[in-house]
């Protein structure tokens, strides 16, 4: 057990997985942790899931979502992340959401990296984006991107969710992606240990707006899975789903979110990583990352092999297929 009392998960290290690796890790931390302390130090929350929880896997890339103090006394925050780490953060515009996307970047991993520019428009809560290199492959341009879907608009998400497929359409021509988030919405059913979410047994009224699409019957509603369809189709992997069915690690499938919220149909797989068809080939492992007592959402981390992302930067190999549910 961690000093939080959560589930010990083996840290990413050459001798867990024989090889070198390659980590990224993916967490929704609830409102940044909090205010700031009574004295003004950094809240406990916030400091438990960067020293307790992020620090000790030495991941190369984190994904953070509602950053929502990070900005605040000279983005006093995301420097301290900076510190605690050892990476380089990148913090998004904040928009509609007050809860900025941001992004850390582990230099010796990816000595080149920078902001990506877009048109921040489209998004409630605008997403992170860089462009790095890996020091592997360095000719070779590797996007990363961090985003919080939208939590009130099946339409907003599936604009956002277009927007993501922009970005994977120029990558598919010039580079390699990996990006995820809270996707504020469902996977698709197929191959799910979750049961589907039977929506006339919720009670928040204005959740079941937020998540669903009425059914051409006029009567029922439709779990909200636009974005995992248009990534999967787009050609992309879902990592957790990748290594749950082609690695049988069963538990990378385990829900992330809605764990104290049974009036909204109570825990379902929110948070996801995506990557690209030959990126997916790389996946050693995807572990679900206990957060109790610290935020709302669990944690994602994705071991690559690190030979096996370099392959895939280089091309070396046909993407892997695209997944069933999508035919």
């Amino acid at each position: 057990m961690t000093e939080l009392g959560l589930p010990t998960v083996p840290k990413p290290s050459h001798g867990n997985y024989r090889e070198p690796v390659v980590t990224i890790d993916c967490l929704n931390l609830e409102k940044d942790g909090g205010e700031d302390a009574p004295d003004g130090g950094l809240p406990q929350r916030w400091l438990d899931a960067h020293q307790q929880i992020l620090k000790p896997r030495k991941a190369d890339v984190v994904l953070r979502q509602e950053a929502t103090y990070s900005h605040l006394q000279d983005n006093r925050r995301l420097k301290a992340t900076e510190e605690l780490l050892g990476m380089k953060g990148f913090l998004s515009p904040n928009g509609a959401g007050r809860n900025p996307t941001a992004l850390f970047v582990r230099p010796d991993t990816f000595p080149v990296f920078q902001r990506m520019t877009y048109n921040a428009m489209f998004w409630r809560t605008p997403p992170t984006i860089v462009s790095a290199r890996f020091a592997d492959v360095p000719e070779t341009e590797l996007l990363l991107m961090s985003w919080h879907a939208a939590f009130n608009s099946p339409r907003g998400r599936e604009r956002e969710s277009d927007e993501i497929t922009a970005l994977v359409d120029r990558m598919e021509r010039r580079g390699a992606f990996i990006g995820g988030g809270d996707c504020n919405e469902y996977p698709l059913e197929a191959g799910e240990s979750v049961p589907p979410l039977e929506w006339s047994t919720v009670t928040d009224r204005a959740h079941i707006h937020h998540r669903t699409n009425l059914a051409p019957d006029g009567s029922t509603r439709l779990s909200c899975t636009y974005l995992d369809r248009a990534l999967l189709t787009s050609g992309l992997h879902d990592a957790a789903r990748y290594a749950a069915h082609e690695l049988d690690q069963p538990d990378a499938i385990s829900p992330t979110a809605g764990h104290a919220r049974p009036d909204q149909g109570g825990p379902r797989r929110i948070d996801r990583v995506y990557v690209d068809g030959r990126i997916a080939r790389a996946v050693l492992a995807v572990n679900v990352l206990d957060t109790t007592g610290v935020s709302d959402h669990h944690g994602v981390e994705v071991v690559l092999s690190r030979r096996g992302l370099a392959e895939a930067l280089r091309r070396e190999h046909q993407p892997s297929p695209p997944v069933q549910a999508v035919a």
